[in-house]
């Protein structure tokens, strides 16, 4: 045959999705970089740091290195096993989610207890409990797949170990987390399609049950009154938000300048925590927000197109964890930007891959490397397809 009319050569697929690996690199590293700006002054303030500027700086790149030795290793393991281990890592959640509110074991910070303390470092059941959610979800709508029509066969048993989770955060109190928790959960069950009649009615009863929730909390109500006029007391219950707010107008099209903000100098609470957003828009501007914002759309996007690949080639499990982490790593860095900008009341959620935390960091690591392995598989299977 004459090469001149030889058809092309079809290139392979590659072995890794460049969209989802680069916008996720460039979130954690760009974390590491501002949790550093946002944290000098804390660190240098703080007797408990010994005053070394560069204590959180240190601690983020040893949780960050971790993270991403675990994020190495969990995309070494197939999704089957994913499968086969998630009642078990379920449970393994639901066990650590008691044993925080043990005395003497669970740690209290401001009121708050949500950690197990191990020498120096702080374990977040609850941000373990995400990926398990994610991972003991799909697991079961996959062999639910025909009982998803009914309500008890389908909806009811998954709501009872909802109920117990929800039940274990509230105790903490760790409200948030179970506001991305049981949204990660009724997502995958709506996904594997469960009756849409159910799924209303689930919707209903979840915002009713938030309703009574706050409305039944004093500090609860006080953020939410906080949150609709926070200059009405911008010194008591209005005072991080009202000091978000001026960050985020202090910066502009472009910011300040990276290391230049004023808010993170004792004004700003949390400032490398769960408003390190707003550190970001002091320094770098709305530019600077919308890199973050465009790289976490990205994430979501290829985590949801990566699911859809696999349900297409027949791994309704694979699927559904993909688009499972799309939906944790969205919700949750919705409600944290939407709390730094003023369009949500103010909740202790971390900026997920970028915020300051050991146990975050590690476990987005980890979902990150388990939607690469998704990613892989779909891949290999296309490049089986070819040959």
């Amino acid at each position: 045959m004459n090469r001149a009319y030889a058809a092309p050569a079809q290139q392979p697929p590659a072995e890794l999705d460049g969209l989802l690996l680069w916008p996720a690199l460039g979130l954690l590293l760009l974390g590491l970089v501002m949790v550093y700006s946002a944290s000098i002054a804390t660190a240098e303030g703080s007797r408990f740091t010994g005053g070394q500027p560069a204590y959180f700086l240190v601690r983020h790149g040893v949780f960050l290195a971790i993270g991403l030795v675990a994020g190495v290793m969990a995309f070494q393991i197939p999704l089957r096993l994913w499968q086969q281990a998630a009642p078990w890592l379920f449970l393994g959640g639901v066990v650590l989610l008691l044993l925080v509110l043990i005395p003497h074991v669970g740690r209290s910070v401001n009121g708050a207890q949500r950690w197990i303390g191990f020498g120096p470092i702080n374990l977040q059941p609850s941000e373990l409990m995400k990926l398990f959610v994610v991972l003991y979800a799909a697991d079961y709508t996959t062999r639910k797949l025909d009982d998803m029509g009914s309500f008890l066969r389908g909806f009811g048993p998954m709501a009872l170990v909802m109920v117990l989770v929800g039940f274990l955060l509230l105790k903490e109190p760790d409200f948030g987390g179970l506001v991305v928790i049981l949204c990660i959960a009724t997502g995958i069950l709506f996904l594997g399609g469960i009756n849409a009649r159910v799924f209303g009615v689930l919707i209903v009863v979840l915002l009713v049950s938030f309703v009574i929730m706050i409305w039944v909390s004093p500090y609860r109500r006080e953020r939410i009154f906080g949150f609709m006029d926070p200059w009405q007391d911008a010194f008591g219950k209005g005072y991080q938000l009202s000091h978000a707010l001026i960050a985020f107008g202090r910066g502009e099209w472009l910011g300040v300048g990276l290391g230049a903000s004023v808010e993170k100098l004792f004004y700003l609470p949390e400032a490398h925590t769960d408003f390190l957003l707003a550190v970001i828009a002091e320094e770098l501007g709305f530019v600077g927000v919308c890199v973050v914002v465009g790289l976490f759309a990205l994430l979501v996007q290829r985590s949801f197109a990566i699911g859809r690949q696999a349900l297409v080639l027949g791994r309704v499990h694979s699927g559904l964890v993909a688009q499972g982490i799309g939906i944790w790593l969205g919700v949750q860095g919705f409600i944290n930007m939407g709390v730094n900008m003023g369009l949500l009341p103010t909740k202790g959620l971390t900026l997920p891959l970028m915020s300051f935390g050991g146990s975050g960091i590690v476990t987005n690591c980890l979902a990150l490397g388990i939607l690469l392995r998704v990613d892989w598989e779909n891949r290999q299977l296309m490049r089986g397809q070819q040959v």
